[in-house]
């Protein structure tokens, strides 16, 4: 039977699905406490590096077009929504793979987190911010680093795949 087919992998892609869920409750839940907890642009130190804020990006990573009038609310809504079939498919496909698996699952929960955001407000919410003498990285939220972790375990696996395969 070939890697990734038959019944165990089959209902396998079920555990990926749940894992790219429990990201997308973690990361709601997380947003869920700093909309309550700050208003727009309030923040509070942590560490001599590290502050809580409450910012909203319009736009993609680093705020990528957040200042296009609107349209990328929907644009970025449904590329979203488009890669969550995709990824969703992928994961079925693949569910014995389980590098890959995990990356997919990453990647999907950060996207959905971010795609609810889009659609119940119309930005995604951030509130992680790092900085150093005077420099910030843009905030970002859970999501983000779910997306981030998922994107260099999935260049992982394929450096590892192309390495076996030599």
């Amino acid at each position: 039977m070939a890697k990734g087919k038959g019944t165990r992998a089959g209902s396998g892609w079920l555990l990926w699905i749940g894992i790219a869920a429990l990201i997308v409750v973690i990361d709601q839940f997380t947003k869920v406490l700093v909309l309550g907890s700050f208003q727009y642009g309030e923040g509070v130190p942590v560490t001599s590096f590290f502050n809580l804020v409450r910012v909203h990006n319009l736009g993609a990573a680093f705020s990528f077009l957040a200042d296009a009038g609107g349209w990328q609310r929907w644009f970025f809504t449904g590329l979203g929504l488009v890669a969550a079939l995709v990824m969703v498919w992928m994961l079925r496909s693949h569910a014995g793979q389980r590098l890959f698996c995990t990356a997919i699952s990453l990647i999907l929960g950060g996207a959905v987190g971010n795609v609810i955001d889009r659609l119940l407000h119309g930005y995604v919410v951030d509130f992680l911010d790092f900085h150093w003498a005077g420099w910030h990285f843009p905030a970002f939220n859970l999501a983000d680093s779910a997306i981030t972790l998922g994107a260099c375990l999935l260049i992982l696996d394929e450096l590892l795949r192309v390495r076996r395969g030599r």
